[in-house]
């Protein structure tokens, strides 16, 4: 099995495959000790059963990606991937670029019928009828020299990719659902996806407290936490987590004195350049004027929920989702039924795709255009 090291074999094997409809790709990294990934393997697959299938080292020194970000701009050739959206993050940050076409198989495999986030080994039992040997999975990938058995588990990636991926490109062509993958890979493929704002990052702090001056503080810590993470390269809970963050926003420490009286922060956070991020974090929050406080989104928790007509959406949305082979919680979840049940219609199930198979039907329901009958296991639609 060939392992790429120099920009020149890895520009030789991207040539060939834009030859090529499609390539597979898979990438190994890690993550623990660092914000950004660290990208340790690159697999790479071609078409066919005895196409050429590479690794691709992107720790040997000399070694430039440029080349596959190439083949990645190669609008002829299909770029496949399998949950593809830690690897499409890390080539975003790395390289600022994304494959395009793309193609994501857990993606595609949702829509043709396989349920929800199904993962790669149970796609490779049931469409290569294969089994995958997952020894390797949670070794060190930044180790080298990589042993045989990391090898034949990395390119097992790819190799057993190809079949999946034209089982499924055969389904979607059948359906006619290559657009509704296509809406999915949107997201995928959109730069705000991947872009963490450390002004944004109070957002993902679940609270229960929604005091404006709580928010601000928690506002200002998440702020200084997300930054020093992103500029150190060092995971945010690191730093300090959030249970600890909710701690300081409370008891609002004004002095190191009072910091260190904190329970739950743990001793990098007692760092000196932390701790004076922290103190001039609640500074910051404490002054924060009242116009100027975050909003808690606490809209859902407020609406004048019609809780028969959303019991009758949850209905529908199942006999919907049986009709169409896709999971239920692809189309709508419980709560954009709540939302749809107390007249909001800004929710993904009354876009593209999903209002397509449930949002016009679900509007018309609302309307009372139509009622919901059950014969025998079946529920059908009926005009009113």
């Amino acid at each position: 099995m060939k392992t790429i090291t120099t920009t020149e074999d890895l520009a030789r094997f991207c040539e060939v495959a834009k030859a090529q409809p499609y390539v597979t790709v898979d990438t190994e990294f890690l993550r623990e000790r660092t914000y950004y990934s660290k990208l340790c393997l690159i697999q790479l697959a071609l078409p066919g059963k005895t196409g050429e299938a590479v690794l691709v080292d992107p720790l040997a020194g000399s070694l430039s990606l440029e080349p596959l970000y190439d083949l990645f701009r190669h609008e002829a050739t299909v770029k496949v991937f399998h949950a593809a959206r830690q690897d499409l993050e890390i080539f975003f940050v790395e390289g600022k670029v994304f494959p395009r076409p793309l193609f994501d198989t857990q993606v595609a495999a949702m829509v043709c019928g396989f349920g929800e986030q199904v993962g790669y080994e149970t796609l490779v039992r049931k469409i290569a009828r294969e089994n995958l040997d997952k020894t390797s999975r949670f070794t060190d990938w930044s180790h080298r020299p990589l042993s045989e058995a990391q090898k034949t588990y990395a390119l097992a990636d790819v190799t057993h990719l190809r079949v999946i991926y034209e089982f499924l490109d055969r389904e979607l062509t059948r359906t006619g659902r290559h657009k509704w993958v296509e809406e999915e890979l949107a997201i995928l493929t959109d730069p705000e996806t991947y872009i963490t704002r450390p002004e944004d990052a109070w957002t993902r702090v679940k609270t229960r407290t929604h005091s404006g001056r709580f928010l601000a503080v928690v506002r200002e810590l998440a702020r200084f936490r997300e930054d020093y993470a992103q500029t150190r390269n060092v995971p945010r809970a690191r730093v300090f987590k959030d249970d600890a963050l909710l701690e300081l926003a409370s008891t609002r420490p004004a002095n190191v004195e009072e910091l260190g009286r904190s329970r739950l922060l743990l001793r990098e956070g007692r760092r000196a350049d932390v701790a004076e991020g922290i103190l001039s974090a609640v500074k910051a929050g404490m002054e924060a004027r009242p116009e100027d406080f975050p909003k808690a989104d606490n809209g859902r928790e407020q609406l004048q929920v019609d809780s028969a007509l959303a019991d009758l959406l949850r209905v529908l949305l199942k006999a919907k989702s049986e009709e169409a082979g896709v999971a239920q919680k692809l189309i709508a979840t419980s709560s954009d039924l709540d939302v749809i049940a107390a007249g909001g219609r800004e929710v993904p199930a009354m876009k593209g795709w999903r209002r397509e198979v449930f949002g016009e039907d679900a509007l018309r329901l609302c309307r009372g255009e139509i009622a919901l009958s059950a014969k025998g296991g079946a529920v059908r639609v009926v005009q009113v």
